[in-house]
């Protein structure tokens, strides 16, 4: 029997603990025993779930990060503990997805796989895996990744570290380590980042496009009496969502967007902290963090227009799920955000041009988000279906396993 084991930060929480465990469910309806071993959250799934250390030795491992900047070498204990239940398991595959986090050492599991020559597929769900410290570089606007990091400008971005910048160390370590796997095939969410990747040390692997996967089940349009429960009947909701908000998520932009929008407009950002609610103007509305996809498809279904003024996605998740639910979408030409969007499903502007968004939004409006429906759920449909997005993680798997005999 074919055995598959993913690591994740997450095991079926987030986007990303989402389509790990989507996978695992196809990987057991093959007949397949299927592994996800996670550091943080998990939310029960058929697969069988592995947790690697627990919440002190992330702590841990954190405040390590923070004082040496050695995020992903901290976890010894608890990663040679994971390798020993790897030995028991013997996978066939390991497939990788976000293994910073604080939970796991890099560099023992990746001697173990050097050594054991088990084959790997990486999904790069950012750009940690080939930088020396950060995990999107775009906000740094630095390409030193292409050549070795050193002198790193986004040393107190995550993965924070107070007072050592090592660099040079760790982008010389990832590379030693991480180009020593036999068989390693890279997986990327976007073709921005695929690009990317053919320029840093994994150029000589084999890279694959696989868009991240939307549960078009789940995400699919929806009724509900949300308007009526914020007094937004007649108003045009301008919709925005983000698991942590900042500055390149775009929240400077909303607010100054905010100052200059129709009085019949509103904004609506959903992920929002009490604290940062303090600091948003009267004709932004903030909304928690939901969890679930039933409500989130609820709010994307009541906006009339996705709005992505991130400067920096590998994929850009939440355009996708709103056109899921037949939402059009705005969004900046930057990273990976153009790919989502065609002139049927929304509008791509200039990064930071308020004008252009107003003109965007004028159009949409003009047009009628009815307009754009019906094109924004087939081009879900037919580019990022979980279940035809995944698939294609088994036609690597199956020409790995065929390669093996």
């Amino acid at each position: 029997m074919t055995k598959l084991l993913q690591i994740n930060v997450d095991a079926n929480n987030g986007s990303n603990g989402s389509i790990v465990r989507d996978i695992g469910t196809m990987a057991l309806a093959r007949g397949w025993k299927s592994y996800i071993a996670y550091g943080r959250k998990q939310i029960p799934c058929d697969s069988e779930l592995i947790r690697i250390g627990n919440d002190f030795d992330v702590r841990l491992h954190g405040v390590w990060t923070r004082l040496f900047d050695i995020h992903g070498l901290g976890s010894r204990h608890t990663t040679k503990k994971f390798i020993r239940r790897i030995e028991k398991i013997r996978p066939d595959i390991v497939h990788l997805h976000n293994i910073h986090g604080y939970f796991i050492n890099y560099k023992i599991l990746f001697e173990y796989l050097i050594k054991n020559k088990i084959p790997v597929v990486w999904t790069f769900h950012d750009c940690w895996p080939f930088t020396g410290h950060c995990g999107h570089f775009v906000s740094y606007d630095c390409y030193k990744w292409k050549n070795g990091c050193e002198n790193c400008p986004g040393v107190h971005g995550y993965p924070s570290s107070l007072l050592i910048d090592r660099s040079k160390q760790n982008y010389e370590l990832k590379r030693k380590l991480f180009t020593a796997i036999d068989v390693l095939h890279v997986t990327t969410v976007s073709n921005w980042s695929k690009s990317l990747v053919k320029e840093s040390y994994f150029s000589r692997y084999p890279v694959y496009v696989i868009y991240d996967s939307i549960d078009t089940e789940s995400f699919i349009f929806t009724e509900s009496g949300l308007r009526q429960q914020y007094n937004l009947e007649g108003k045009c909701i301008l919709l925005s969502a983000a698991a942590n908000w900042s500055n390149s998520k775009g929240w400077d932009d909303y607010i100054k967007l905010s100052g200059i929008l129709p009085k019949d407009c509103v904004i609506m950002l959903v992920g929002v902290t009490k604290e940062q609610e303090k600091s948003l103007p009267p004709n932004i509305i903030a909304v928690p963090r939901q969890e679930g996809k039933k409500k989130l498809a609820e709010y994307y279904s009541m906006a009339d227009i996705l709005l992505n003024l991130s400067y920096m996605e590998t994929f850009g998740m939440t355009t996708a799920e709103a056109m899921a639910c037949g939402t059009p979408g705005i969004s900046y030409n930057r990273t990976a955000c153009p790919e989502l969007i065609s002139p049927e499903t929304g509008i791509v502007v200039e990064a930071g041009n308020m004008e252009q968004i107003l003109s965007a939004i004028e159009t949409i409006r003009k047009n009628g988000k009815a307009f754009y429906s019906k094109a924004c759920r087939k081009r879900v449909l037919d580019n990022f279906d979980f279940k035809k997005v995944n698939k294609a993680f088994f036609d690597i798997y199956e020409q790995i396993l065929k390669d093996k005999q």
